[in-house]
């Protein structure tokens, strides 16, 4: 016998009651973009591998070490599967003339590719959703996408994550904080561990994301982003903090963090927390002015986050989003053969108004039949058999009270059952 076959690692399945709170968090997530003005973008999840050369950096683990890339044997053409979807909408923005009409506001749920070495928080796949506001240039594009991650959070009932803000400025100040870093750096090479060493000649941002707790004292000597800013990046950094201030929103300035991707200046943050793990980031994003021009577009700024729903579902209570299994209206029963045939158009009509009925399918004897009429937690069962075909009537039993059942005619059922189940849940509240 041959060996099961199983998911691959680090993708995993979501099964149908997990996946009724996935549903029930995304009805959540798409109503409060839309509050906000942002539009549903749905970009392939298969890209050219040098869209995210280009974009996220040669020198970036993603593009080193974490990326699905392969060549299409039919055509020799090099795709990856996407790491993150930014570079993915900009990239749809340029080739569509977006912009065209002026800035938009655009947001997208969807899988993301890295190999990585799975964990709690931490998958192959894994799923995301982002903003992303295109062709605003000011700081209050970036005040309002906090703002909204605030709200967010307080819809949800999550009362502590933390807002984590630096500013990497423009991309000729933060040129010249590379070379101070580089620098330091390299007095202090002995210190330095082994993946510490290798970004230095690659990505020597990359070394103050160390969590390596030798690597914490160099660190925290090291240059600051901060001190090397220019007027008007500071201008723009206190514009967004003032919005924070006004609104009561608490930060921490982190002049450590720099966000692992190349196309990030001005503001970046992180929302954190300590309930996960090792994998404490919720939300992260930021500024990347530059992206459109670097993929070969006209210049045009932008600001955006992405939120990994793993971990945001993680935060939330079990109970918290959605039943642990969503109930039918109704359960059809059905027995004989002529009753077989007429369960169909009795279905269809309760379906054109509007009540959700699960249909009895495989055959089966009454008796087991109701037993998953009961394990359904529908509120009733519809029962057909052939004198109900015949008479074109059904047979409807309450399944959670003491009541008689009753016969109705199949034309009078829409306002019988309305009555059951609205007196029903009123008693409930």
């Amino acid at each position: 016998m041959s060996q099961t076959i199983r998911a691959v690692r680090g993708m995993n399945d979501i099964l149908p009651d997990e996946a009724e709170r996935w549903e029930s968090l995304e009805e959540t997530l798409h109503s409060w973009l839309r509050c906000y003005g942002y539009r549903n973008i749905r970009t392939p999840i298969l890209e050219h591998t040098g869209l995210f050369r280009r974009a996220i950096g040669e020198a970036t683990d993603i593009v080193e070490k974490e990326m699905y890339s392969f060549v299409d044997e039919l055509n020799g053409e090099n795709l990856t599967l996407r790491p993150e979807a930014t570079a993915s909408t900009v990239r749809a923005a340029v080739e569509h003339n977006l912009l065209y009409n002026g800035p938009q506001r655009v947001y997208y749920f969807g899988q993301m590719y890295r190999h990585e070495r799975p964990q709690k928080g931490r998958y192959r796949q894994f799923h995301q959703v982002g903003a992303e506001a295109l062709g605003f240039a000011g700081p209050d594009i970036d005040a309002e996408m906090l703002l909204m991650c605030v709200r967010l959070w307080d819809d949800l009932d999550l009362r502590d994550i933390r807002l984590q803000l630096n500013s990497l400025g423009s991309s000729e100040e933060r040129s010249a904080y590379r070379g101070a870093l580089v620098a330091y750096l390299r007095l202090r090479h002995v210190e330095l561990d082994e993946d510490s060493r290798r970004r230095l000649e690659t990505n020597p941002l990359r070394v103050l994301d160390s969590k390596n707790p030798a690597m914490q004292g160099v660190i925290a000597s090291a240059p600051r982003m901060l001190d090397c800013l220019g007027e008007a990046s500071l201008k723009h950094f206190e514009a967004v903090q003032a919005v924070l201030k006004d609104a009561g929103v608490p930060y921490e300035i982190n002049p450590r963090l720099v966000r692992g991707l190349d196309y990030y200046n001005l503001t970046v943050f992180e929302w954190v927390t300590d309930r996960l793990g090792a994998q404490g980031t919720v939300c992260a994003g930021g500024r990347y002015d530059g992206l459109f021009e670097q993929i070969g577009g006209k210049p045009a700024p932008a600001c955006g986050w992405a939120i990994g729903l793993e971990r945001l579902l993680g935060l939330l209570e079990p109970s918290s989003h959605g039943p642990l299994h969503s109930r039918p209206e109704a359960y059809l029963v059905n027995q004989g053969d002529r009753a077989a045939r007429y369960a169909f158009r009795v279905a269809e009509a309760m379906r054109d108004l509007g009540l959700s009925v699960v249909q009895h399918c495989g055959g089966g004897s009454f008796k087991s039949q109701m037993r998953r009429a009961d394990a359904s937690g529908a509120p009733i069962a519809i029962i057909v058999g052939d004198d109900e075909a015949a008479a074109g009537e059904v047979t409807v039993k309450p399944l959670r009270e003491a009541r008689e059942q009753f016969r109705v005619k199949l034309e009078s059922l829409a306002d019988s059952i309305a009555d059951y189940l609205y007196r029903e849940e009123s008693e409930i509240e």
